[in-house]
């Protein structure tokens, strides 16, 4: 784990409401760089609302969020994702039609070959940077266990299958930051447990920073250094997954006395 006295990132004062509803209000968070952090609270409490805000595919009514020491609410998601943060979504979103392979390099960022006059004018260029993304997508295939099923339709695989290849494709665009929405959700438990491993492959041995809404506090606890918990859209507490264990704050949100 690296340390770093600033955070990677930092939200404070976020707003969202919908009508007269708020579903979240005044919430904070940091992710240090570096690390596993998780994001937790009751069905409703405003998590999936809260990653929404962060990578801007909801605009907020209030709030600030700093990215890598820079303002990023401002940005459209696309910028966001270029600056650094891809998220993954509750239920994973695959092109079913092409192939895993497709749907791994449509991922990758900034090719020569999207622009017209490149493939014209340089396509030794576009062909050599075609090859290397192929490549790094293999490779990346066969680090979620996929590389078999690279040239099969992506919609025939099955639904942990898709979340191994939804973060695949986010890991294409060298991410600072993966925001992961459930990763261990409606997925069989052997998955879970690829799943988790190789979170903690990238984490510890590239360095790479998650921040994970889930559900399955075994998940949650076994990954994360820190945890932060929403309660009806606003922070309730935060600490590390002992700590969070056994705050009687969290345990009556969960079972509702």
């Amino acid at each position: 784990m690296e340390n770093n006295s600033l955070p990677l990132l930092v939200a404070t004062g976020l707003c969202k409401s919908f009508g007269g509803i708020k579903a979240v209000h005044d919430a904070r968070i940091e992710v240090a760089k570096g690390s596993i952090t998780g994001l937790i609270g009751p069905n409703g409490a405003g998590k999936t609302t809260l990653f929404n805000l962060l990578s801007n595919f909801i605009r907020s009514d209030k709030g600030r969020v700093i990215f890598d020491g820079e303002p990023i609410q401002h940005l459209q998601p696309y910028q966001i994702a270029q600056q650094g943060i891809v998220r993954t979504f509750q239920v994973a979103r695959t092109l079913s039609r092409l192939s895993v392979l497709e749907n791994m390099l449509l991922a990758a960022q900034k090719q020569t070959g999207e622009n017209f006059w490149q493939v014209q004018l340089q396509p030794h260029v576009v062909a050599k940077e075609e090859k290397q993304l192929t490549e790094q997508a293999m490779f990346l295939l066969e680090s979620v266990g996929l590389a078999q099923k690279a040239h099969e339709y992506a919609g025939g695989l099955s639904g942990g299958q898709r979340k191994l290849l939804e973060m695949g494709r986010a890991l294409m665009t060298n991410p600072k930051l993966i925001l992961l929405d459930e990763p261990a959700a409606g997925v069989n438990p052997r998955l879970i447990d690829d799943i988790c491993d190789r979170i903690v492959t990238w984490n510890r041995r590239d360095g790479m920073t998650f921040l994970i809404i889930e559900h399955n506090m075994d998940v949650i606890m076994s990954l994360c250094d820190r945890v932060w918990v929403l309660a009806e859209g606003q922070n309730l507490a935060d600490g590390n997954p002992a700590e969070i264990q056994n705050n009687q704050k969290v345990l009556e949100a969960y079972l509702g006395k």
